[in-house]
């Protein structure tokens, strides 16, 4: 079962006291290289975290720290993915609806509730409830963003090693005008992503 609600509010008022709950949130599903990320996260409310926020408006140096509190504190956490060859045979949604699967499938204790940023949930074994910005509203999802964010963005510095023409460790991957730039001049790399458009027309002209 799940539905879709504009306030965490309302959402957790569907957390019955018995309930273990976790958020998750994703990284990366509008970059043109690398892979979608999800994380899911059961905070422990005996050791609170300060400072959880929508990891986009959070400093990189911020989140590292967060990074480590999360995964030191929390009662369980996972990070999974779906790759570049997974979203460009699923497409991007649906990919992202797997690497979440994949995250809080990884999770133990299993939780008996999922609170998925926002206003889509995957398909899951336990009840699940879509917040619109949970990533700014509920701390579990805050933590899941900081760790779906912060995982992604060391996969893609670590692709910088290998490609570092096309500035992968400052863009993330994302269609900034360097990384056209750079896939204009030097084509596609395996890790980009076939079916989105950019890297398509660049493959198409390659190939004219």
């Amino acid at each position: 079962m799940s539905r879709r609600h504009n306030t965490s509010q309302i959402a957790l008022a569907f957390d019955a006291p018995d309930d273990l709950a976790c958020g998750v949130d994703e990284a990366g599903r509008g970059p043109l290289a690398g892979p979608v990320v999800a994380a899911a996260v059961i905070l422990d409310p005996a050791r609170p975290i300060d400072g959880l926020a929508d990891s986009k408006k959070l400093t990189a140096k911020r989140r590292e720290v967060l990074y480590e509190q999360i995964q030191e504190r929390a009662l369980a956490w996972h990070i999974a993915q779906a790759d570049v060859e997974e979203i460009d045979r699923l497409n991007i949604l649906h990919a992202t609806m797997l690497a979440m699967q994949r995250a809080v499938g990884g999770l133990q204790p299993q939780p008996t509730l999922a609170l998925i940023d926002g206003n889509r949930c995957p398909i899951l074994p336990m009840r699940a409830e879509a917040i619109v910005k949970g990533d700014d509203k509920v701390a579990a999802i805050s933590a899941a963003s900081i760790l779906a964010k912060v995982s992604r963005d060391r996969m893609l510095c670590t692709l910088h090693a290998s490609y570092p023409q096309y500035g992968f460790d400052v863009h993330s991957g994302y269609p900034t005008p360097q990384h056209l730039a750079a896939l204009r001049e030097f084509g596609a790399t395996p890790h980009h992503r076939r079916s989105f458009a950019p890297v398509r027309d660049v493959l198409a002209a390659t190939n004219a």
